[in-house]
C-alpha cells in the first residue's frame, strides 16, 4: 500500500508568473499532480512541474468542466495513491476560490492539506490599472465581493452606505442589478467605476465611466470576464497622467442624470 501523500493548495496570482511566490513554485517543482483552473498561469506548467501530470479542471463562466465535488473527489483519490498534488488556482485560494470546501475535503479524508497563499487579483488587477484601493483623504476601507450572482437588496443597502471602495469579482454579468441596487440605496449617480479586464496580460483593458454610465460604456466597449470591477473615489486617480481614462470619466459625468 502507498504511503499517503499530500495536498497543497496554491494561489497562482493574477496570471503573471512574477507575482506568483517562491513557495508556490517550489510546490509546483514538487508536484506528482496538479489540477489547475484557467485563470491559474498554466502555460509554462510544463516547465514550472515537469514531473507532474497536468488535468485541466477550469471552470468559465456558465460552464464548469468539472464539477466541484469531482475536483475533490480527485485531490483526494490522487493523494491516496502517495501523490504530491497541487490545486493551482488563480488569485488566493481563500478569496472567492472555493479553497476552505477543498482543505475541508481533504481533511475530511484525512488527507494531509496545506495552502499557499497568492496575490488576489482584488488587490492587484486595480494596482495593474493605477487604482489604489484605499488614499488618504479619499478612502480608507475596501470591500471584495463576489459577482457570481446578484446581491439581495439587504446586502445592496449596507454595501451602499459603508462608503470606501468596492472591488466586485466575477461581476461582468450582474453589473447591471449591482449599479441599479447602489443607485437605488442611494450611491450617487457620479461615482466613478472602472472595469479592469484581463489584468496582467497584453491584452488589459480598462474602461472608466461613472455609475449611471458604466452599463452603457461596458457594453459599448465589449467589456468581457475576466474583469474585476471598482466602484470609488479612488478610480479618478487611474486617470492622473492617462488623457484616454480622464476623457473617459469626463465625458460619462457630463451626461449623467440626477
Amino acid at each position: 500500500m502507498n504511503a499517503m501523500g499530500e495536498v497543497t493548495l496554491v494561489g497562482g496570482g493574477p496570471g503573471d508568473l512574477d507575482l506568483m511566490t517562491v513557495g508556490g513554485m517550489k510546490a509546483l517543482r514538487a508536484a506528482d499532480v496538479v489540477l489547475y483552473d484557467r485563470l491559474a498561469p498554466h502555460e509554462q506548467l510544463g516547465e514550472l512541474a515537469p514531473d507532474a501530470i497536468l488535468i485541466d479542471v477550469g471552470k468559465r463562466p456558465g460552464h464548469h468542466a468539472v464539477e466541484q465535488r469531482e475536483i475533490e473527489r480527485m485531490l483526494v483519490e490522487h493523494a491516496r495513491t502517495g501523490s504530491r498534488v497541487v490545486r493551482l488556482k488563480g488569485g488566493d485560494s481563500y478569496v472567492l476560490g472555493r479553497g476552505g470546501e477543498e482543505v475541508a475535503a481533504a481533511r475530511a479524508a484525512g488527507v494531509p492539506v496545506r495552502v499557499i497563499p497568492g496575490v488576489t487579483s482584488a488587490t492587484s488587477v486595480p494596482a495593474a490599472a493605477g487604482i489604489p484601493l484605499t488614499h488618504r483623504g479619499m478612502s480608507h476601507l475596501f470591500t471584495v465581493v463576489s459577482g457570481h450572482a446578484p446581491l439581495t437588496d439587504d446586502e445592496l443597502l449596507h454595501l451602499a452606505g459603508l462608503g470606501g471602495t468596492i472591488v466586485v469579482l466575477m461581476g461582468v454579468g450582474t453589473l447591471p442589478s449591482l449599479v441599479a441596487g447602489l443607485a437605488r440605496h442611494g450611491m450617487a449617480a457620479t461615482t466613478p467605476v472602472a472595469a479592469v479586464e484581463r489584468g496582467f496580460t497584453d491584452g488589459q483593458r480598462t474602461t472608466v465611466s461613472d455609475l449611471h454610465g458604466i452599463v452603457t460604456a461596458a457594453g459599448v466597449a465589449g467589456v468581457t470576464s475576466p474583469a474585476v470591477i471598482v466602484i470609488g473615489e479612488v478610480v479618478r486617480l487611474a486617470a492622473d497622467g492617462d488623457d484616454a481614462a480622464a476623457r473617459q470619466l469626463a465625458r460619462a459625468q457630463e451626461f449623467a442624470g440626477p
